[in-house]
């Protein structure tokens, strides 16, 4: 049976999963305050930048319309480091699509995206029962691209002229996809992407 998720909090030693609220809009401005987090794409690309955060406030609030938006905040302390969500939910075919998701660059290259992904698949795959997850993301984010393929999400294609950025140029979306039946190996891989990185940070 597949269940809808249901906004509960996801955590693990690295991360904390809460859902996104409005009031999270300063925190999440301090945390993008930065022309490379807009680069690739993330809400429409560098156009759709807010210049100060009373403007992060309406980014917010398109990211929690448009599915079940969370902020990713470090275990450590709590401080919001970037967000995540799960979109385009069909119960019936038992698919949704991880998107929206974007880091401060202070936690590019730490385990943070991996943790992160490693409570949110599991959150679909063991808790929700879902069968396919699709990510979408922008031709330009060749970052997050080969983030996806390391994790291994199988590249299913291009959509063509698929969605219009914010500047109003139109993106190619890549499409990847983890199936249920892959998940126990993806998250085997991320979890020894963790244990790796925790082993490099001991050994420091």
């Amino acid at each position: 049976m597949t269940i809808a998720p249901d906004g509960r909090s996801l955590s693990n030693d690295v991360v904390r999963l809460d859902v996104l609220q409005p009031e999270d809009a300063a925190e999440l401005f301090a945390a993008f305050d930065d022309e490379r987090v807009w680069a690739g794409g993330w809400a429409g690309g560098p156009a759709a930048r807010p210049t100060e955060p009373a403007g992060m406030r309406a980014v917010v609030d398109k990211l929690i319309a448009g599915g079940v938006a969370y902020a990713v905040r470090a275990a450590a302390d709590g401080g919001l480091v970037g967000t995540v969500s799960l979109l385009d939910i069909d119960l019936t075919n038992e698919h949704c699509m991880l998107g929206g998701t974007a880091y401060s660059p202070v936690v590019w290259g730490t385990p943070v995206n991996a943790a992160t992904n490693l409570a949110l698949l599991g959150h679909v795959f063991d808790d929700c029962g879902f069968g396919r997850l699709m990510f979408q993301t922008d031709v330009l984010n060749t970052p997050m691209q080969t983030a996806l393929e390391k994790m291994g999400a199988a590249r299913e294609g291009v959509l063509r002229r698929h969605k219009r950025r914010a500047d109003g140029t139109f993106r190619d979306s890549a499409v990847f996809s983890i199936l249920r039946e892959e998940w126990p190996a993806t998250r085997d891989r991320l979890a020894a992407r963790l244990t790796a990185r925790a082993g490099q940070s001991a050994n420091r």
